[in-house]
């Protein structure tokens, strides 16, 4: 819901000259996949082992209850991301300058609580 949410404030991302790119520790085929599912008109980035993720802080690992509750809803976090560590990255969303300086940050240990994409335009248009 967020990724269609954001997809919806493209037009409002573009007019304050940014571009918006999402990442994923999904392997490449699931995130096209995805993408062509939900007709998103941004980019979706593989980080495989959550690399990216690791560099930034943003990694935690299911536990052992949450990854069985998981893969009674069919979501199989190994599968889908090439690995058997079922780590999967903090929601976080970064406003990164050209010159890759992080301007603004919004990240969440609870990924139930996301910023809205207001939030994100609104700082866009301060800088």
């Amino acid at each position: 819901m967020e990724l269609e949410a954001l997809n919806d404030a493209l037009p409002a991302i573009k007019s304050a000259g940014a571009a918006f790119v999402a990442i994923s520790p999904q392997q490449t085929q699931f995130n096209r996949e995805f993408m062509e599912q939900k007709k998103f008109s941004f980019d979706l980035l593989s980080d495989p082992g959550n690399r990216t993720a690791h560099a930034y802080g943003l990694v935690y690992t299911l536990p052992e209850d949450l990854s069985k509750i998981y893969l009674q809803f069919g979501i199989d976090v190994p599968k889908h991301n090439g690995d058997d560590s079922w780590t999967l990255p903090l929601p976080a969303r970064y406003i990164i300058d050209r010159k890759g300086i992080v301007r603004y940050a919004e990240v969440n240990v609870d990924y139930t609580v996301r910023p809205e994409p207001e939030h994100t335009i609104t700082a866009l248009n301060e800088l």
